[in-house]
């Protein structure tokens, strides 16, 4: 019964051995880091397996496929890190421009906000930091991390109110 489920398992799978291979080298070529190599070819066969759900017919040559698929990953991939990499340097201008604040209220304040980002979920915290640390306007920051206007504004939506929830309980406003 176990030797059932693994021919099962294996029938069920869109790449082969082969297959997957052409697809990691495809994406190793294209600079993509070997650790994250597994996650491409998890994107491949995932792709895959949505067009058999949408029920469209498997292409002619499934290899080849792949292969176009895992180009397109890998340049997803430069895009990303092109992406994150300006937003650091965008961050480190600012942190550099910024002028020194005296006063211990200032510093409580910072403090409690700089907690307060902690505790927020990555994509509230990255939203929030590029909208009044970066002063990017919301269009920018759509752009920028590939994601509607509306999800933006939801997102500092939500980030603000849980800011300011986070200094009323600390008394810090």
């Amino acid at each position: 019964m176990l030797r059932r489920r693994t021919r099962r398992a294996e029938a069920a799978d869109p790449l082969d051995a082969a297959q997957e291979n052409r697809v990691r080298a495809v994406l190793s070529l294209g600079g993509v880091p070997h650790g994250d190599l597994q996650d491409g070819v998890q994107q491949v066969r995932l792709r895959l397996l949505e067009r058999a759900a949408r029920g469209d017919e498997a292409p002619r040559d499934v290899s080849a496929w792949a292969a176009v698929v895992a180009s397109n990953l890998a340049m997803d991939w430069h895009r990303a890190r092109r992406r994150q990499e300006r937003l650091g340097e965008r961050l480190a201008s600012l942190r550099q421009e910024q002028p020194a604040q005296d006063g211990a209220e200032s510093r409580v304040l910072s403090l409690a906000v700089a907690q307060g980002l902690d505790e927020l979920p990555d994509t509230q915290r990255q939203v929030v930091v590029l909208r009044f640390y970066a002063d990017l306007p919301v269009r920018a920051i759509a752009e920028e991390l590939g994601i509607p206007e509306g999800t933006v504004k939801s997102r500092l939506h939500t980030a603000v109110r849980m800011l300011r929830a986070r200094l009323r309980e600390g008394e810090v406003v």
